[in-house]
């Protein structure tokens, strides 16, 4: 499937933190191997001067999901912390992007980049009707930003190539990958856009 780029288009990258890459204090196995494609969708959009939003993990260090606040999750993307920056070799553009803040607060958690963000308004503004997700974890954040996505009425693509998931329980992400496409995702890889 081909797809062009169109006036009415975003590219959403999820939580490319550095916690979440190997080394990191809840990394994605091999989640720093998908950083190339990820900055060549971002090449792609900005070419265009389309938006790119950028999501993170901005918790606090009392966080709900933390395991020593009764959570599931070792403390990782603490707020003004090394690991919640982005990862270095990510292409970060001069212009038209957004930095998404999501579980900012200790009693909220918020898998989704449309949790307790601005992200849907500023999508809106902007006249966004499609949106295009890569980033980490393919069967957490990811999979909750593509059916939130969904849920707010947006064509949503998954890009598969761009993306990497935990895996907790073997199989994860590929069940993340089968319940997006089921809700009405559609699936990319990079050479499918064109100019």
């Amino acid at each position: 499937m081909k797809v062009k780029l169109t006036g009415s288009d975003a590219l959403i990258v999820v939580d490319m933190q550095k916690d979440f890459m190997p080394g990191g204090a809840l990394p994605v196995p091999e989640g720093d191997s998908i950083i190339p494609t990820v900055n060549r969708y971002i090449e792609a959009f900005e070419k265009r001067g389309l938006p790119v939003f950028f999501t993170r993990d901005w918790h606090p260090e009392n966080h709900i999901s933390f395991k020593g606040y009764g959570g599931v999750w070792p403390p990782h993307c603490v707020q003004n912390t090394e690991g919640a920056q982005f990862h270095d070799d990510l292409r970060i553009p001069l212009d038209n992007k957004f930095v998404i803040s999501k579980g900012t607060s200790p009693d909220f958690d918020a898998y989704s980049g449309f949790q307790g963000t601005a992200l849907e308004s500023l999508l809106r503004e902007r006249g966004i009707k499609r949106i295009f997700v890569c980033g980490v974890a393919t069967d957490y954040c990811v999979k909750n930003t593509v059916l939130g996505g969904l849920n707010l009425g947006f064509h949503t693509f998954v890009l598969l190539d761009g993306i990497k998931g935990v895996d907790v329980k073997p199989g994860d992400s590929q069940r993340a990958i089968e319940e997006m496409l089921s809700k009405g995702a559609v699936a990319l890889t990079v050479g499918d856009i064109t100019s």
